[in-house]
């Protein structure tokens, strides 16, 4: 059984049959770059205890399983998952997530340990807080955060949105905004002759830069002649890390890697012919960077109005997009009807070098609030795609085959109180065929 260390020390424990040893690490590093923040690297042997003091970067290292603060205990991985349930229906479809959650880690040999946060509308009343400082620090120090849904109707548009949401992007640096767009089995699609085989596609949304900076302003404010100025903002360093992103994960998860087509392709969507700046800029970083590094990945160019075009159209054309943060806000509720509604659609805002968090893509819907009426489907493949980030493949693998199952044979429609099952009973369903 592997040594834990709890402070600055690594050790390297032998692997058999091997000539090489794994390095496990226990310190969460603030420097989230560092490789030292990186769980189960394979190193070759050098013998003894490692400290940051001695340990030397330049060591042939092999990449080889998840990066983040977990712990091993008795020989199961431990993930420490904060789950922040929300407003309106978010607790009712978290609970469910959760449920399920818990039987796949006892079917794949994991623990989670959850820490429950009531962000959201009824503290912001209670207290006039969003997400303060600290939270923001005590997030840090999970693996995983586990949304349900963010907005209250007795609260403006925007302070929760901004206060929570946004906050939580910016300060954890949640660069990437990761939607797939997948038509499951049984679920309608308002377009005419697809199916599951057509709507099988992914965007990689630029998370953090765009027109969400809050660069701008006003002048003569209340005047007939007020203005208004919102700056669409980039930098090459925001551009290239998620275009990095994004063609690795073409590389890994596009159609011929997935055995469902002949080359794996990246498309940018942009607005080249009237953003002359910002696409400038994305459209040469995007052919620089694929000719230089990626040059096995195909690459493609769209503008967004085309895009939302051929969306509806010809979605099966489709494979892995990048795209800005306004664009990419647009589009990916677009690609949510088309395979199927805000009830199965998910998405991870995610930072590959530390925390990220996993929501269901529809709002609060306080309308049905406490009937127990709501589909949880969203918030439970949400959970999927955490675990997927965390690793665990498999156990993700299976959650979403469960899901599969249940919209194939089970459910009469995924829209609220006309799925024939409560919110529990659905639950209950994809627990019982994930067991």
């Amino acid at each position: 059984m592997p040594v834990v260390i709890r402070e600055n020390e690594f050790v390297l424990q032998p692997i058999k049959n091997s000539s090489f040893c794994l390095l496990r690490s226990h310190f969460p590093y603030k420097n989230s770059h560092s490789p030292l923040n990186m769980l189960g690297w394979i190193a070759q042997p050098t013998g003894g205890i490692i400290t940051r003091q001695n340990f030397n970067p330049s060591m042939d290292f092999v990449r080889s399983g998840y990066h983040g603060r977990s712990d091993s205990t008795g020989g199961s991985t431990v993930y420490k998952i904060a789950v922040m349930p929300g407003d309106g229906t978010g607790p009712e479809v978290t609970a469910e997530a959760v449920k399920v959650l818990r039987v796949a880690a006892d079917k794949f040999g994991f623990k989670t340990e959850l820490t429950e946060f009531d962000f959201g509308g009824e503290r912001y009343k209670r207290t006039g807080e969003t997400l303060p400082d600290s939270a923001v620090e005590e997030l840090r120090k999970f693996d995983a955060i586990l949304l349900g849904a963010i907005g209250h109707p007795d609260v403006a548009p925007g302070i929760l949105e901004k206060g929570i949401l946004l906050k939580a992007r910016f300060e954890l640096d949640q660069y990437i905004n990761l939607r797939p767009v997948k038509l499951f089995p049984g679920v309608e699609t308002p377009i005419k002759d697809k199916g599951p085989e057509h709507i099988d596609f992914t965007v990689v949304r630029e998370n953090t830069g765009d027109l969400y900076t809050g660069t701008g302003g006003f002048t003569m404010k209340g005047t007939p002649n007020e203005v208004a100025i919102q700056a669409a903002v980039y930098n090459r360093f925001q551009v290239d890390r998620c275009l990095k992103y994004a063609f690795n994960y073409a590389r890994k998860h596009g159609k011929k890697a997935r055995g469902k087509g002949s080359k794996n392709t990246l498309a940018l969507s942009g607005k080249t012919n009237v953003l002359t700046y910002i696409y400038d800029l994305w459209e040469r970083a995007f052919h620089e960077m694929g000719e230089k590094e990626f040059p096995e990945i195909a690459r493609e160019y769209y503008h967004v109005d085309a895009t939302c075009m051929w969306f509806v159209k010809n979605p099966e054309w489709f494979d892995v997009i990048v795209t800005g943060n306004m664009f990419g806000d647009i589009i990916t509720d677009l690609g949510a009807m088309i395979q199927g509604g805000m009830g199965i659609a998910a998405g991870g805002n995610l930072n590959p070098e530390g925390v990220s968090m996993f929501e269901p893509i529809g709002g609060s819907a306080p309308k049905y609030t406490g009937q127990g009426v709501i589909n949880p489907l969203a918030a439970i493949c949400a959970m999927q795609m955490m675990l997927s980030s965390l690793g665990e493949e498999k156990a993700a693998d299976a959650v979403e085959k469960a899901v599969m199952y249940v919209t194939a044979n089970k459910l009469k429609s995924l829209a609220a109180g006309r799925m024939g099952y409560s919110t529990s009973q659905v639950g209950d369903l994809v627990a019982k065929q994930l067991a």
